[in-house]
């Protein structure tokens, strides 16, 4: 213990850490502001250490020190009579909201109105107790069945002064949810050991009303943090349980801090992917700000999971789905082993001791502590511990297995078949290598309290943790608290998420290979005493410093910045389209121009039924069904323009808008013609193709070897996609490729090589929408003989980012005016490079008086191409540089370009989906048809 400060040492401490807490607060004109996570991250760091001091020096303890305590309900710091004034002048600490399905307390019903609180036991329970950096609250089922409303009430009342928040589940929603889904599919799954067969389900023989059931309690456990919640709370979301609330909370206010962790191993995306809800869970685990896991390898499958089976983007912080970082991070937790370390002093755990010592006085005592359960390896440990005495007869008499095996879900038949299996076995071993007075193996079906426990942790010479598949294994750090004294060896499975932390000093083994785990059981006892404190040393330090208060304060600060670096994201993404604004714009004007792109814009969403996961149906490109009387809607409207700008070629466009009365703009504007009229080309004079042949070798290549690829032969360009082949593998290939084409074919040619999410596309410099748009502009202006100026602009598409230069062509022709000012600041657009565009000069306008020339004979010579010979393109050379952006004259408030499912992009505004692009275009044709 340190030296005990005075009043004026605590009075400087207190004024050093409000300074800290508030250095960083705005209108503080002193203020630093972190502005990298790491600065952010020590600052939090500094921040909980300079607290900690302030509350040791104020109190001898701020929480609860043990569960006894807690159950006894002291809620309110202790020794506080003194110093009420100074703990006043701190700043409120931030409230956590911690969600788990289950409470710390168990309830048990004593009468109509009176309720007994019994502890629960987990690793949860424990770590979270010993918390106090934070307010916290627990939400959670009390584990028993309430369904009167006096119940209900008292019980309320009682878990209160616990700090804790009842959620009410009726029988058959736990049977169903908790017995069924959680612990009957969720459970094995996690552990790799496989779904069950639908014959062997609990009682509905339905995988999908058992998580109709697990989405309703979930929605339950949401309710109450809904009702519960203030601004600010932070909440935090626990295991498997509860993989579907982040989503339920975030529809509920999306502004919340929400946080998921997870308990148990997350299994390889292979083992995921049989999961029938897999996609639902998984997004619904991303709606959360941050997911934590205990180790990097649980880490890295779940990210393998969003990649390989929802499409999205994997990067070194985590998911990202179109601008929205989901953070994934590894957060092992601990134990508070002051706790244990203080318990060794007690006197009854000193009787305990000394009672053990005297018992198996001459003997090496070896301990494993588990739960009977298939993934704790115990069949495993008692072979590796047979074949040792057999092959070791001189320490038949001088070591002792004590196993405690602590029943759980004793009605599953699984599990009493384990329980029978152990047994045989022990009893097989006592009866071949005991005696009348001793038997190798001590096997208890119970639980033991937690001071037998320390003791027997403390008398323990080696430690057996042969976990199959294990989350983290705490009990590994709870034998390392108590063995200070002993330093005695532990032998730890690999497949432990323990074996990350304590691997350096514990002995690590395979618990499937019975010869290994034999031979690290002699090894350990015959191991020599420095090497024995050297391995305990190492072990000792990571245990009591990474504490279960240090893994939640860590979340949590991990948290708060996410929130911080998320804000900071989303100032950077447009708003989302004011509809009805868009819609009385364009009644007021007189001359619009809609620009539509046609992929993922005007066709199906990819999750529509039917098409969801099937290739061959998502690249045949349709036009929306729901869109067919709306586009004649809006296309008989003499004072709209419909331009439908697309990078797909002339036959599909064709395909889809040759009934409509529309100007159709194929392979990025390209290509050129108005429905009624023929295909002309808008291509500048200066591009060649005689780069096709080498490019389109490469492609071919690499299609071969990416299956599920495919690659598709423009007049213009060349684009291969791996949508649909595997993600990593396609990565790879794609990575392989651009290396070849920029060291290879096109090193010395004028070519853009553009990379989308899933593909890679080349074209001639120069092929763009915002390129062609101007020439376009030119040839509708000239054959629609437009006098009256364009007035009103609507573009809309799931544009590439190179494309993106279509949104803004048109900033620079925006006129100044208070509206557009305002909006600037609402929004800042994205200036494109300087040019004549943006140029004060005014310009002529278009002369209805200038030909164009059509592509009727051009059309022979690109079919030529395609049979090898040389094609010249053609120009409007007839046109004047600007002569179509010359017809503008847009008002800032006039022009809304808007990307569809991007959040990174040049555009004004966003909109979510097809369906929202759906919906708009049908309230403009039903506001035009009423005006």
């Amino acid at each position: 213990m340190g030296k005990v400060k005075s009043s004026e040492d605590i009075d400087i401490l207190q004024k050093n850490l409000v300074e800290l807490q508030t250095s960083h607060m705005p209108g503080n004109k002193y203020s630093y502001i972190p502005s990298t996570r790491l600065e952010r991250l020590l600052r939090e760091r500094e921040l909980r250490k300079l607290n900690k001091e302030v509350d040791q020096c104020l109190t001898d303890g701020d929480n609860w020190s043990s569960e006894e305590e807690f159950l006894q309900g002291v809620a309110v710091p202790r020794g506080l009579s003194d110093r009420c004034e100074r703990q006043e002048r701190r700043l409120p600490k931030q409230r956590l909201l911690v969600v788990a399905n289950r409470l710390p307390v168990s309830a048990v019903r004593r009468g109509e109105d009176s309720w007994a609180l019994e502890i629960s036991v987990g690793g949860l329970v424990s770590a979270l107790l010993g918390v106090n950096e934070f307010e916290a609250r627990w939400i959670g089922w009390a584990g028993v069945n309430v369904p009167d409303e006096i119940g209900q009430r008292t019980l309320t009342w009682a878990l209160a002064e616990k700090r804790c928040i009842p959620v009410f589940l009726d029988e058959e929603v736990v049977h169903q949810y908790y017995n069924g889904y959680c612990n009957n599919i969720l459970w094995p799954l996690f552990h790799y050991l496989g779904l069950p067969q639908e014959d062997r389900l609990a009682t509905t023989r339905s995988f999908q009303s058992q998580f109709d059931a697990y989405k309703k309690a979930n929605q339950m456990f949401a309710d109450v943090v809904n009702e519960h919640y203030q601004e600010g709370d932070i909440v935090w979301c626990h295991d498997y349980h509860l993989m579907f609330l982040p989503k339920c909370l975030k529809e509920y206010n999306s502004k919340m801090k929400v946080g998921w962790f997870l308990h148990t191993p997350f299994p390889s995306s292979e083992i995921h992917r049989t999961l029938p809800s897999r996609s639902e869970l998984l997004r619904s685990v991303l709606a959360a700000d941050l997911v934590g896991f205990h180790t990097y390898d649980y880490a890295r499958h779940f990210v393998s999971a969003c990649t390989r089976i929802l499409g999205l983007e994997g990067t070194p912080d985590g998911v990202e789905d179109q601008g929205k970082l989901t953070r994934v991070a590894a957060f092992p937790i601990g134990i508070d082993s002051d706790r244990f370390i203080r318990a060794l002093e007690l006197p009854q755990v000193q009787d305990h001791i000394k009672e053990l010592k005297e018992r198996f006085a001459g003997r090496k005592v070896m301990l494993g502590v588990d739960r009977l359960d298939m993934i704790k390896g115990i069949p495993q440990k008692i072979l590796a511990f047979e074949k040792f005495l057999e092959e070791n007869g001189d320490w038949r008499d001088k070591v002792v297995l004590l196993q405690i095996a602590v029943p759980t879900r004793t009605d599953v038949p699984e599990y009493q078949k384990l329980t029978c299996q152990v047994h045989e076995i022990v009893g097989r071993i006592n009866g071949r290598f005991g005696t009348l007075t001793t038997v190798p193996i001590h096997h208890l079906d119970r639980s033991l309290d937690f001071h037998a426990l320390c003791a027997l942790y403390a008398v323990t010479d080696v430690a057996l943790v042969t976990s199959l598949r294990d989350g983290m294994n705490l009990v590994s750090y709870e034998f390392v608290a108590c063995q200070d004294s002993k330093k005695g060896v532990l032998i730890l499975s690999e497949f432990a998420g323990a074996a990350q932390s304590l691997g350096a000093g514990a002995i690590l083994v395979n618990p499937w290979n019975i010869t290994e785990v034999s031979a690290s059981i002699g090894y350990a006892l015959n191991m020599p005493a420095d090497e024995r404190e050297k391995r305990h040393n190492h072990n000792f330090m990571h245990v009591t410093t990474h504490t279960s208060q240090e893994w939640a304060e860590t979340f949590v600060s991990e948290l708060n910045d996410t929130i911080v670096e998320a804000q900071l994201r989303i100032r950077q993404i447009p708003p989302l389209l004011p509809s009805k604004v868009a819609i009385e714009r364009y009644l007021q004007s007189n001359n619009r121009l809609l620009i539509l792109g046609f992929n993922a814009t005007l066709t199906q969403p990819l999750d529509a039924p039917g098409r969801r996961g099937d290739q061959l149906k998502e690249l045949e490109l349709k036009l929306h069904p729901d869109l067919k009387e709306t586009l004649k809607k809006l296309c008989d409207d003499p004072k709209t323009t419909i331009i439908i700008l697309s990078g797909s070629d002339r036959t599909l466009l064709d395909e889809n808008f040759g009934e409509y009365n529309m100007w159709l703009a194929a392979e990025h504007g390209m290509f050129l013609r108005l429905t009624k009229g023929d295909w002309m080309t808008t291509m500048p004079e200066n591009l060649h193709m005689d780069w096709v042949d080498s490019v389109k070798h490469v492609f071919e290549y690499f299609t071969e070897r990416t299956p599920r690829s495919h690659f598709e032969l423009r007049e213009t360009s060349l684009s291969w996609n791996y949508k649909y082949a595997d993600v990593e593998f396609g990565r790879l290939q794609a990575r392989d490729m651009l290396q070849h084409l920029w060291t290879g074919p096109i090193s010395n040619t004028s070519l853009d090589v553009i990379q989308g999410a899933r593909s890679v596309e080349v074209r001639a410099v120069g092929v763009t929408k915002g390129a062609a748009i101007d020439r376009i502009l030119g040839e509708i202006v000239h054959n629609k003989g437009m006098k009256a100026p364009i007035d009103y602009v609507l573009c809309i598409g799931h544009f590439l980012a190179k494309d993106e230069d279509i949104y803004t062509f048109f900033e620079p022709e925006l006129r100044p005016e208070p509206a557009a000012v305002a909006r600037a600041n609402m929004v800042s657009p994205i200036k494109s490079p300087k040019s004549k565009l943006s140029s004060g000069k005014s310009r002529p306008r278009a002369s209805p008086n200038k030909p164009h020339r059509p592509l009727l004979t051009l059309e022979k010579r690109i079919s030529n191409h395609g049979n090898g010979t040389s094609r010249q393109p053609n120009r409007f050379d007839s046109m004047s540089v600007h002569e179509g952006s010359s017809v503008l004259d847009l008002r800032g408030d006039n022009y809304f370009s808007c990307a569809v499912g991007r959040k990174r992009s040049n555009a004004r505004y966003l909109l979510g989906s097809s369906t929202d692009v759906v919906t708009l275009l049908k309230e403009l044709a039903e506001a035009s048809s009423l005006s």
